[in-house]
């Protein structure tokens, strides 16, 4: 059973809302797990059933410690094994991945939520994401940080605030296609470039919308795939990369995790006929870092601003963005949601 390739046989995912009010966390997740259920007739049986569950989710933002406890009867985390991954969902998924892989276990729910719209300030509590002698103390929180990268990036590479708006309009674009998407209304570069300012440059139509979410993912052994559906999406391989944690220590305007973690996808590192993945997608919660991290061809990702003619290669870049916004069939970035939380944006392999 350890060893083989691993698959995901179904995924299921909540319609990202700015305040879903109506319903806890419980009820959301029990939404997703009960359309997992509907599409492959998997059960909670001892024998052939789910027994192992990777849950995604935040403290602080659950405003509560342990925040894998409270949900854990929608996520059929009675006297099973459970196991949570804060934050991060492709973690999640990396983590039920290599429970099959190793042998642990031939079928593993993931399940995630996130509910920001519960907190008073989204910045405040993602100023707990930094280091508390510093960078909490000094105020930082994405935002920020985001618009302290944007500046970087523009100074290096010569973009202007009217490309930016560009690649807003174009997401918008892709989430006007995503029944699940937050955000779905189409905006023009005015609209964009009079939207009111959060933290310049990141203007309030660049960064990405309070969003309540959840999403659930079922994968398998390669043994069992067959039992839940006739399309399986195997999983290829899986690379992973953190910069510094301190803000200080980090190249702003490079994209340095994302090109460690690709390398660990070249060919010859996983088993099968070498190939490149066709497409990047990892999530981006502002116009800049959308910039560099893209739903297009790998080899044609958005350049870094210090590379020769970097200034006319984004200029091609974004001609290009254009077409592919049209061809794949995106979440649409910057509508949905949290980008560290597989709830909002789930992750395809």
């Amino acid at each position: 059973m350890s060893g083989g390739r691993v698959a995901v046989c179904a995924v299921a995912q909540h319609k990202n809302e700015p305040d879903i009010w109506y319903k806890r966390h419980q009820g959301i997740l029990l939404d997703v797990l009960e359309d997992i259920k509907e599409q492959t007739g998997v059960t909670f049986d001892e024998e052939t059933g789910i027994n192992t569950i990777v849950s995604c989710s935040d403290d602080v933002f659950d405003a509560r410690t342990i925040s894998d406890c409270g949900p854990g009867d929608a996520l059929g985390a009675q006297y099973k094994c459970e196991e949570k991954i804060a934050q991060e969902g492709l973690n999640a998924l990396g983590y039920a991945m290599s429970i099959i892989m190793s042998g642990h276990d031939d079928l593993v729910l993931v399940m995630a939520h996130c509910k920001e719209s519960q907190s008073e300030s989204r910045n405040m509590c993602t100023n707990l994401g930094f280091d508390p002698f510093f960078g909490r103390s000094v105020g930082l929180d994405y935002l920020n940080a985001s618009a302290l990268q944007a500046r970087q990036y523009m100074n290096k590479s010569g973009i202007t605030e009217r490309q930016l708006a560009k690649v807003v309009v174009r997401a918008r674009q892709c989430s006007a296609r995503n029944p699940f998407a937050n955000a779905r209304e189409l905006v023009d570069l005015g609209q964009v470039m009079a939207s009111r300012s959060l933290c310049s440059p990141i203007r309030e139509l660049h960064a990405y919308p309070v969003s309540d979410g959840a999403v659930a993912m079922l994968l398998a052994s390669e043994e069992r795939a067959h039992e839940f559906t006739d399309r399986p999406v195997w999983i290829k391989g899986f690379g992973n990369c953190m910069d510094s944690y301190f803000l200080g220590d980090r190249d702003l305007t490079s994209n340095f995790a994302l090109k460690n973690a690709a390398s660990e996808l070249q060919p010859g590192r996983n088993p099968g006929p070498p190939r490149e993945p066709p497409l990047a997608h990892p999530p981006a919660p502002s116009s800049t870092t959308h910039l560099g991290d893209s739903s297009i061809p790998r080899e044609q990702i958005c350049p870094e601003p210090s590379s020769p003619g970097s200034h006319n290669s984004i200029q091609k870049w974004s001609r290009r963005y254009a077409q592919y916004a049209g061809d794949v069939p995106s979440r649409g970035v910057l509508a949905p949601g949290h980008p560290r939380h597989p709830a909002h944006e789930p992750m395809f392999p």
